[in-house]
């Protein structure tokens, strides 16, 4: 029996407050449709596994199309493979700093970021904060929580200069046992 490679689709800004709503099972619905197979969601905010021999990007603007077309929203689409989804675990550079998975964030990044980008948010981090950028991703700690943090405002603002989207270390490792089962 052939296994299809699973993917993870992170939907940046899904259900937060009442804009963008969608629900779950509706969700899940309409990604079975459209072709996907073995559709799982994790909580409310945007969190999906799919099986797809597409690469991430054309998966992505599956994706991308199916919600514009079924819920109208348009909504940014980050993917990544079961395997880039392991590597980013593995590597946890923040890991020895990081003691809270609920303040410890991983943004997503459709494309690599431009170099300037790390000294950016390095110069907005609080003093106790953390910040490192590899690859297509940022890892962010933040101690003393999100709500006032400059360097969070900075990673969560659109003139980031490239789609991102971010989930907390709880959830990064969720979506891997996911895309594991």
């Amino acid at each position: 029996m052939r296994v299809v490679p699973a993917q993870i689709v992170l939907l940046r800004g899904i259900n937060l407050g009442s804009a963008n709503r969608i629900a779950m099972p509706e969700l899940r619905e309409a990604l079975t449709a459209a072709g996907f197979d073995n559709v799982r969601t994790y909580v409310q905010s945007g969190n999906v596994v799919v099986s797809s021999e597409d690469p991430p990007d054309k998966v992505a603007a599956r994706c991308k199309g199916v919600i514009a077309e079924r819920f109208g929203l348009d909504i940014d689409v980050v993917v990544r493979t079961r395997d880039e989804l392991a590597e980013i675990v593995r590597r946890n550079p923040l890991g020895k700093a990081a003691d809270d998975p609920k303040r410890y964030q991983v943004s997503f990044l459709e494309d690599e970021p431009e170099g300037a980008l790390a000294d950016r948010l390095a110069a907005v981090a609080a003093d106790e904060e953390r910040v490192v950028v590899e690859g297509r991703e940022i890892y962010a700690w933040h101690p003393a929580g999100v709500a006032r943090s400059k360097l969070w405002a900075a990673l969560a603002n659109r003139k980031l200069g490239v789609t991102a989207t971010a989930r907390n270390w709880t959830t990064v490792t969720k979506l891997l046992e996911l895309a594991d089962d």
